[in-house]
């Protein structure tokens, strides 16, 4: 499953508690659009905000409305008990995988991290996704431990969110990883301006919060990538650059969720307190460009 366009949707609040309503159409939408797998639960999900339950409820609506799509759901949490909770239960609710980041509110070290994923996997009945992503964890995976923890034999894949911005240069890292990877690893690509760029380096998968919402789009960047396009897809990314623009400075989930109360996906306000949509110039740089993203799909 870790391949293709693996589209990360939101999970909509109302006043702390989740709209299913609004979640389970976020799920219907990726369903029909055939985006390749769904990442529930991830951070443009909220799932470091949820509480066990949530987190439950909302794995079980996701796999129920994906209409037989995988779906992989975000398992990390700052107790370690807490993440073997969600584990079991997103196992039971029938996810295709999982997704985890070394969350710590003390910053770990490497040993640490290792032996977090290390007894994670002894739990686990599908495969796991290890997430790199320093923004929010404030870890950085070295080399050295993604291909040590990469070698526990419940890992199905790497979501890289840095990798140099021209092709050659994330050529040449993704086939270094690649050499020393497990064959059986896919290595996905986050931070979705710099999809295309992934994609054409040879990652196997693009793991979007863009998708998320605009499923079709994305799956015409993936497919053109796929098709030996290249060019074509960095035409489509490049006409995305406002909105990337937006992302770097704000953040996807506050702009994912701004555009979702725009558009009437989700209520206002969708995201979990304290964070917010966007306001003031940020509002009216997205209502600048908020025709051209109605155009898309």
């Amino acid at each position: 499953m870790f391949e293709g366009l693996s589209a990360f949707p939101l999970t909509p609040l109302v006043q702390g508690e989740i709209d299913e309503k609004a979640f389970i159409s976020l799920i219907t939408n990726l369903a029909t659009a055939g985006v390749n797998s769904i990442g529930a639960l991830g951070s443009t999900g909220s799932y470091a905000y949820l509480t066990i339950e949530q987190r439950a409820r909302a794995a079980r609506l996701a796999v129920e409305n994906a209409d037989g799509i995988p779906v992989m759901v975000g398992i990390g949490a700052i107790r370690y008990e807490d993440v073997l909770q969600v584990t079991e239960d997103a196992q039971n609710a029938g996810v295709s995988a999982v997704m985890l980041a070394p969350v710590s509110y003390q910053k770990p070290t490497d040993e640490e991290v290792y032996a977090l994923y290390e007894n994670v996997s002894k739990y686990l009945s599908v495969p796991l996704c290890l997430y790199d992503n320093p923004a929010t964890t404030g870890f950085q995976f070295s080399d050295e431990l993604l291909i040590e923890v990469a070698n526990l034999p419940s890992i199905g894949s790497i979501k890289l969110t840095r990798l140099p911005e021209d092709i050659p240069t994330a050529t040449e890292r993704v086939s270094l990883l690649r050499q020393r990877l497990p064959v059986n690893i896919s290595i996905g690509i986050g931070g979705d301006w710099r999809a295309a760029t992934g994609l054409s380096a040879g990652c196997h998968v693009w793991y979007s919060t863009f998708g998320g919402l605009f499923p079709r789009t994305a799956l015409d960047i993936v497919n053109a990538v796929q098709s030996g396009d290249i060019k074509r897809a960095e035409m489509l990314s490049g006409a995305l650059e406002p909105l990337w623009q937006l992302f770097r400075a704000y953040g996807s989930i506050r702009v994912t969720a701004s555009i979702a109360e725009l558009f009437n996906y989700a209520k206002s306000p969708c995201l979990p307190f304290p964070l917010s949509s966007l306001t003031g110039d940020a509002l009216h740089h997205l209502e600048l460009i908020q025709e051209d993203l109605r155009n898309l799909q």
